[in-house]
């Protein structure tokens, strides 16, 4: 791998952590997964939005920063680069959505805070699937929290990621359509995705259609 830590991110159903542990297992990198299967707010969240949309945001963003700040500040001697299933500014994307204003405010301070002290993906892959592969993909993986998310958040939570992406002049961005792609069952299709991740990018984003 070019990079010596590299970001999967996308939306609820994407693929990130399946991407993710396929390509450290091959190039033997260190793989970080975000957890969150035990987060108390999250099936809560999805049950009653505008209550525990706050308290899961900010549960959500300690718990990311925790795990990354203890993971990237450890170094394994037999591992050739470092590789995770989000990154932190994930946070910024998905309040921005769910939290009113004033919430927002005080949540994007803190986050500010967080993020001033730890290190930036070399590379951050976000991949790219519509909502009917999501909505097909969730259902597929059986998490009963998730198995009433409407369209319209997966929607907005997309756009959220745009909007946000657009705005990183810093950051190293490869946005991957993958929505003709099969990479778990099909390896041509993988490989085209490693074939890409293996590249030297721009600052900014750089942005490939695959088939």
């Amino acid at each position: 791998m070019l990079y010596n830590y590299i970001a999967i991110e996308g939306n609820i159903g994407a693929g990130k952590t399946t991407l993710a542990s396929m390509i450290a297992q091959q190039f033997n990198g260190k793989l970080i997964l975000e957890q969150f299967d035990d987060n108390p707010f999250l099936a809560k969240f999805y049950e009653n939005p505008e209550r525990y949309a706050f308290p899961l945001e900010l549960s959500f963003l300690a718990e990311r920063f925790q795990q990354l700040k203890t993971e990237l500040a450890s170094q394994e001697l037999f591992r050739d680069f470092t590789i995770s299933d989000y990154f932190l500014n994930k946070s910024v994307i998905f309040a921005r959505k769910t939290l009113n204003e004033d919430e927002y405010q005080l949540f994007f301070r803190l986050f500010n805070i967080m993020n001033a002290n730890l290190p930036r993906p070399d590379l951050l892959v976000h991949l790219y699937v519509d909502v009917n592969r999501l909505q097909s993909n969730i259902k597929r993986r059986g998490r009963s929290y998730e198995q009433k998310i409407p369209d319209e958040y997966l929607k907005n939570i997309q756009s959220s990621y745009f909007d946000y992406l657009k705005q990183q002049k810093h950051l190293r961005i490869l946005l991957l359509d993958i929505n003709a792609l099969d990479f778990v069952e099909n390896e041509k299709d993988y490989n085209q995705i490693v074939d890409c991740i293996s590249k030297d990018y721009p600052l900014g984003i750089t942005t490939l259609v695959l088939e």
